[in-house]
């Protein structure tokens, strides 16, 4: 009843039939990934199940990934912009990444338990007293997963543009470990952008269950930029700056190609 409240009018029957569908999908998925979940943790191996249970979320969600260039193969913080709730699921299944998160979310029970389970850091951006313990919650998950993504605009955008970056959100960072790279990844969904993207006055859900409404494939190409280095690495206002402008330049790119 929940679900069917928050559906937005201008879905179809189809459209609400598919969301049916794909929200059984998902909690089957669920059900059959939560016991192996918890072996690999009783056994405290590393843990492929929340990779593999996101990658499901993405591909019911009708998600079709492409890659431009590599991911870096050894501990990463990757720089994203943000552009739906889709980001997620896609990146963990194609790079295995745990996420930096606002504290927010650990206030919905069920988000902050599934979250957990992905190792995600949740950060309170407004609380100076709690940075060195973010600092180790950020160490602790990079160790555990390899990679951590980031979102430096702290909210999602168009996906026709970039919003400034917080460099602010950054500050878990300083100083960055030895070994470890820093990354830009641009999320590109094409000319469907900005009717795939979260803006406005939209509710969450109503993206959530609009996009599960679709028929059509959500065509979303990831473009692991050249890791920052040199003078890039600085600090953290420079490493906003540089990994914007390097997105910024590939998204400038793609959106000539296709025009």
């Amino acid at each position: 009843m929940a679900v069917a409240a928050a559906l937005p009018q201008s879905i179809s029957p189809v459209g609400r039939l598919r969301i049916i569908l794909r929200l059984i999908g998902m909690l089957v998925l669920l059900l059959a990934c939560l016991p192996l979940y918890y072996v690999f943790h009783l056994l405290r191996l590393h843990n492929p199940v929340p990779r593999v249970f996101l990658g499901g979320v993405a591909w019911l969600a009708g998600v079709e990934l492409s890659y431009r260039g590599e991911k870096v193969h050894r501990g990463a913080f990757l720089l994203v912009n943000h552009v739906s709730w889709i980001d997620i699921p896609a990146l963990a299944w194609a790079t295995g990444t745990a996420f930096v998160g606002h504290d927010g979310l650990a206030s919905m029970p069920l988000l902050k338990w599934l979250c957990a389970m992905n190792d995600t850091v949740f950060v309170a951006r407004h609380d100076r007293t709690s940075v060195a313990r973010q600092v180790e919650d950020v160490r602790r998950a990079l160790s555990d997963t390899g990679a951590l993504a980031i979102f430096p605009e702290g909210t999602t955008s168009d996906g026709t543009g970039l919003l400034p970056f917080k460099s602010s959100l950054l500050s878990a960072f300083e100083p960055l470990p030895d070994g470890i790279a820093i990354q830009p990844v641009l999320l590109d969904y094409g000319t469907e952008a900005a009717e795939i993207a979260w803006v406005g006055e939209e509710h969450g859900l109503h993206n959530f269950l609009r996009i599960l409404a679709r028929g059509r494939t959500v065509k979303l190409a990831i473009h692991f930029l050249p890791v920052l280095d040199g003078k890039q690495l600085a600090n953290r206002k420079t490493i906003a700056g540089a990994a914007r402008e390097a997105m910024l330049a590939r998204l400038g790119e793609t959106s000539r190609r296709t025009a």
